[in-house]
């Protein structure tokens, strides 16, 4: 059996905008799949051992002190290993190519002589599909190809490695001195007869770094915390996809949300609700061509009748994300099943209405050039949401057991309503406002009166439980309420009592063993979006000095290179890595407390405190 992986919280986070590599403390590569985030992987430790795939680039010698971070604002990742030789630094890079899905994708890694000499090992072990398929590798023309079915990488670089013998892997050793350097590259071969052209290492990384300056220096924002704000902006840009826009939830699939457990999902798709909160916090900080990227992401994939709208797809608009097992893999220290694919595409989720329904408005309002095909399909959703609305979901939290009506998701039905009724009053589109209206009222008096329990002085996760949701949060952010309406202040202190431990929210009220809402076991962590939310809840009622003590808090939470997995439990990340739900949490946070310099991120909610007083009642 080969050696496990690192802590989630060891990885660091590389993309070329068309799929990503994990690259941990120990210069191992072990996750990276080729060519896009939802293709099979060819270094899939993440998710086993050695013998799924990884690329590991370290000192021989015993490590006596690690060092990372990225360049300025980059995904240049630097690691800088101490030896009693001396010192080597280790640079990790993958090119973006925007707009462009034809490049092969190409991993450059590049080790450096710092001080005194220190011998490193290149160690290479592909895997693909998942780590089933061993490899033919051969070598030629100056690189060693790796085949296996229609897959196929090519690495290059002096010295190249060689076969282990009696092992199925290929390895290499370099003595690096101080100002020495060593390069090698890993390049996707869509065509196993026309591998990709060579590059130079060097301009590549140089290209990499003047890029993501290039789109940082878009990035309108000043406030505290700058540096951990930009470094989310960015991992959020790192999750689209930019050929077509769409923005995956997270690049990994089944990091367990129990430790081995069997909360493990594939997140490498682009759900609308992810995908529209991440537009609303890159909009926030002025990043506005994602706006209308994700605005044609949404009209090719939604294309058709309103009735077939998913809550997901595929990174290039796909609908069949048929969910399915990796069995021969043992999962993340042992969290399994390993699956593939997401099940949750064919369920019925009204929220993601409101939530594309606020975002298209708000880019109307931020100035979006308008598209009539824009609020066709606007329209034509909230004509089918008029016929569904009635109907019990699988909500938020996208609960594999029975269909109820929570809370969360009829106040987005209310938001949609809301936003379609605008559009017609503020912008002059064309539409039924009146009947619109009366159904947004309607649901709204609903709402009050069967989401809100007086005994508990609480919105419910449903109607008629007496569950809590931190989803609940979000009604002041949405306009539903105001911050300071006593329902409101009366949430937010049930759920700091049943859901609050210290500065982590969990997302609902569950125990031990089963949970009543989706039937499985296991304790799971703190979803970290939601103690951001409850930031937000503290702002809009006032209460800024402890918002702003939180946040300060929960900004410590990130791990040595500003990333945040999808939740913590105390002691250490669990789940998807990085997570985009956390990052958007924390940069919409930001945007509510300080603003950019525009001051688009209060703009937003302060929007809504005007639509409240028209039906808080």
């Amino acid at each position: 059996m080969g050696s496990p992986p690192g802590r989630i919280e060891d990885y660091a986070l590389l993309s070329d905008l068309r799929t990503a590599a994990l690259v941990g403390r120990d210069g191992s590569v072990d996750w990276l799949c080729l060519p896009r985030f939802d293709s099979p992987s060819c270094l899939g430790r993440l998710l086993g051992d050695e013998h799924a795939g990884y690329w590991r680039i370290a000192p021989t010698a015993e490590i006596t002190r690690v060092r990372r971070r990225y360049r300025a604002s980059s995904l240049v990742l630097e690691t800088e290993f101490d030896t009693a030789d001396g010192t080597v630094r280790l640079v990790d890079s993958m090119t973006p190519h925007p707009h462009d899905d034809d490049d092969s994708p190409e991993l450059v890694r590049v080790v450096e002589g710092v001080s005194g000499t220190v011998e490193v090992r290149v160690r290479w072990v592909v895997r693909f599909a998942y780590g089933e398929a061993t490899p033919w590798v051969r070598t030629r023309n100056g690189a060693v190809t790796a085949v296996a079915g229609p897959h196929a990488v090519s690495l290059r670089g002096d010295p190249l490695p060689a076969k282990v013998p009696g092992e199925r892997a290929h390895e290499t050793t370099v003595v690096v001195r101080a100002g020495e350097r060593y390069a090698w590259v890993l390049e996707w071969a869509g065509s196993v007869d026309h591998p990709p052209a060579p590059v130079d290492p060097y301009a590549t990384i140089d290209a990499t770094e003047r890029y993501w300056a290039g789109w940082i220096s878009r990035v309108d924002y000043d406030g505290p915390h700058a540096e951990l704000v930009r470094r989310s902006l960015v991992t959020l840009k790192a999750l689209t996809y930019d050929p077509t826009g769409g923005i995956v939830a997270a690049p990994t699939t089944s990091l367990p949300e129990v430790p081995g457990g069997q909360r493990n999902w594939d997140y490498r798709y682009c759900w609308l609700r992810d995908a529209t909160f991440a537009l609303l916090a890159l909009d926030d900080f002025g990043a506005r061509e994602e706006a209308a990227a994700w605005r044609h992401w949404l009209l090719r994939s939604v294309a058709g009748d309103p009735a077939d709208v998913q809550i997901m797809y595929g990174v290039g608009g796909e609908r069949h994300l048929h969910e399915w097992e990796a069995d021969w893999l043992p999962g993340y220290h042992g969290a399994r099943p390993v699956r593939i694919g997401n099940g949750a595409h064919r369920q019925r989720q009204l929220d993601v209405y409101g939530e594309v329904m606020d975002a298209l408005h708000l880019a109307r309002e931020r100035g979006l050039e308008p598209d009539a095909e824009a609020w066709a399909l606007q329209r034509s959703m909230v004509t089918h949401l008029e016929q569904i609305w009635q109907q019990p979901d699988k909500g938020l939290w996208e609960v594999r057991g029975p269909d109820r009506f929570f809370t969360h998701s009829r106040v987005m039905v209310w938001v949609a309503f809301d936003r379609a009724v605008r559009a017609v009053r503020d912008y002059g589109l064309d539409g039924p406002a009146d009947r619109w209206e009366q159904l947004r009222d309607e649901v709204h008096a609903e709402v009050l009166d069967q989401g809100f329990d007086e005994e508990l002085g609480s919105f419910t996760q449903y109607y008629g439980g007496t569950e809590l949701d931190a989803a609940t949060l979000l009604i002041p952010s949405v306009g539903f309420l105001p911050g300071d309406d006593p329902r409101v202040l009366g949430t937010l202190d049930a759920v700091s009592r049943a859901l609050k431990r210290d500065d982590l929210v969990e997302r609902y009220t569950t125990g031990e063993g089963p949970s009543s809402v989706d039937g499985l076991s296991g304790r799971e962590g703190a979803f970290l979006i939601c103690s951001f939310w409850y930031v937000d809840a503290l702002t809009l009622a006032g209460r800024r000095e402890e918002a702003e003590a939180m946040f300060g808090r929960l900004a410590g939470l990130v791990n040595d290179v500003g990333l945040l997995a999808e939740e913590h439990d105390g002691e250490r990340f669990l789940g998807n890595f990085p997570q985009a739900f956390s990052h958007l949490g924390l940069a919409n946070s930001a945007a509510l407390l300080w603003g950019s310099r525009s001051g688009a991120g209060r703009g937003r909610h302060q929007r809504h405190r005007e639509t409240r007083s028209e039906v808080a009642s």
